[in-house]
């Protein structure tokens, strides 16, 4: 799960950088995600040592849910491009979505991993 946290980390901080070097260094809200990403990262390095795994892990499911909330607000621009509706800052919808879909699939994968370890006695 620690390699997970980090490759999320990883890839939100590509999403934050991609997206404030693609709208032209316009706002910092931009970096939004890079922020996750470096937290993400850090309790994936935390999450090394045997000690603070636990607390690790449940910190990033908090953030991710925290990014995922965040970042929904997306969703009904998304809906919009869709049906082919014109949005006033696309690239901003789609950084929201891939935020919110990756934070969505990392609260999935944690829930069954906290699921199977308690499962198998490592509470």
């Amino acid at each position: 799960m620690q390699n997970l946290t980090l490759s999320l980390g990883i890839l939100l901080s590509i999403l934050g950088l991609a997206s404030y070097f693609g709208t032209g260094q316009e706002s910092i809200t931009a970096l939004i995600p890079m922020f996750f990403g470096i937290v993400f990262v850090i309790l994936g390095l935390v999450a090394k040592n045997e000690n603070y795994r636990k607390h690790a892990m449940h910190g990033a499911a908090g953030l991710a849910l925290l990014g995922a909330l965040g970042s929904a607000r997306g969703i009904p621009g998304i809906i919009d491009i869709i049906q082919g509706a014109e949005v006033a800052r696309p690239l901003a919808i789609y950084a929201q979505v891939a935020m919110f879909l990756m934070c969505v699939i990392f609260i999935v994968r944690a829930v069954q991993s906290f699921r199977e370890a308690r499962k198998n006695g490592f509470v």
